[in-house]
């Protein structure tokens, strides 16, 4: 069993024979992990972390609590190409819905603090794409983020209850106990070629309302009623 589809795509590298199953990867068919979602035709399933979908709906939320939100900046490793890929779709559909976003690279912790403090753009909200590297840093995100009075958005809870404003994004959770159910069905005789990928079907919205005091935002009370947990 791996999670992330670097190591997944390692397993698979490492063998033809013994079956993986990964907890969540980001794009399943376009890192080549699978044929397909229906047919994955190999010795890898699992299930997808649908991420690259939820990136409009990221920016819908801050623009909730930032009605006149034109101008974000997006952080995001680009040393890893899932989180390249997904920084470019972050762009994208925040321009879509007429934000203008800039991206800031990293691709090594030391990368961090230089980049952040070189933003010169003044983004009214940093959007913050999650991977092993900016959760390591996500305090130090945070504080910055903080300091500069701009609203954070996240993919992942963690990042939220170390002090960002929001996220949006899957129950990893429950891929996890979903992927156990995947390797009881292989270890009892099911060939992982034709077990279908499945995609997540829990969703959380996390809010921070301490951080929204400290930046002087007020949340909408119907974006309180959608939240999953609200860290007070």
């Amino acid at each position: 069993m791996t999670w992330a589809t670097g190591p997944s795509l390692a397993a698979k590298r490492a063998t033809s024979t013994i079956p993986v199953v990964f907890a969540l990867a980001t794009d399943p068919v376009g890192s080549g992990l699978v044929a397909s979602l229906a047919k994955p035709g190999s010795n890898a399933t699992g299930l997808s972390a649908f991420n690259l979908d939820l990136v409009g709906k990221r920016v819908e939320f801050l623009r909730e609590i930032v009605p006149d939100l034109h101008r974000l900046a997006v952080l995001g490793n680009t040393g890893v190409a899932d989180t390249a890929f997904e920084l470019e779709e972050v762009i994208k559909a925040a321009e879509t819905l007429g934000v203008e976003a800039a991206a800031v690279e990293i691709k090594v912790s030391a990368d961090v603090a230089p980049a952040l403090d070189a933003i010169n753009t003044e983004p009214q909200a940093l959007f913050v794409v999650g991977d092993p590297l900016t959760f390591t840093n996500r305090v130090q995100i945070n504080t910055w983020a903080l300091k500069q009075r701009l609203p954070t958005m996240y993919a992942i809870r963690e990042f939220v209850a170390a002090g960002g404003l929001m996220s949006y994004g899957t129950n990893f959770p429950s891929l996890f106990r979903r992927a156990a159910e995947f390797s009881d069905k292989i270890l009892r005789g099911a060939n992982p070629a034709d077990i279908p990928v499945e995609q997540p079907t829990k969703f959380d919205l996390v809010i921070n309302l301490k951080t929204a005091q400290a930046l002087g935002l007020n949340v909408p009370d119907k974006l309180l009623a959608l939240a999953d947990e609200v860290i007070e």
